[in-house]
């Protein structure tokens, strides 16, 4: 499995549009083959800052996910709310029994 921890920090100002948009993303993204799951989550200690947790079957998924419409219209559509850029950590992983 690889898991992906997608640090983002939003204008104060943008974080209804960012939702909509990450939203859309989301839906698509749990939809993909390959993809185990695709979650957002907000920090409760810094202000504007996100962390989408993404777990894929394996590197096949990730580079398809990558390639996909909806990944790549969002990333497009990123710099109108991003303060910073993304924050991006790779791992591999296997499920614990």
């Amino acid at each position: 499995m690889i898991i992906i921890h997608a640090g983002m920090t939003i204008h104060p100002e943008k974080e209804t549009v960012f939702l909509e948009e990450i939203n859309a993303l989301m839906t698509a993204s749990q939809a993909e083959e390959g993809n185990v799951s695709y979650k957002l989550f907000k920090d409760t200690d810094k202000e504007n800052t996100f962390l989408m947790v993404e777990v894929w079957k394996d590197d096949a998924a990730v580079q398809s996910h990558n390639a996909s419409a909806h990944f790549q219209a969002f990333v497009a559509k990123a710099k109108e709310f991003l303060a910073a850029p993304l924050d991006v950590v790779a791992f591999q992983g296997q499920q614990l029994s």
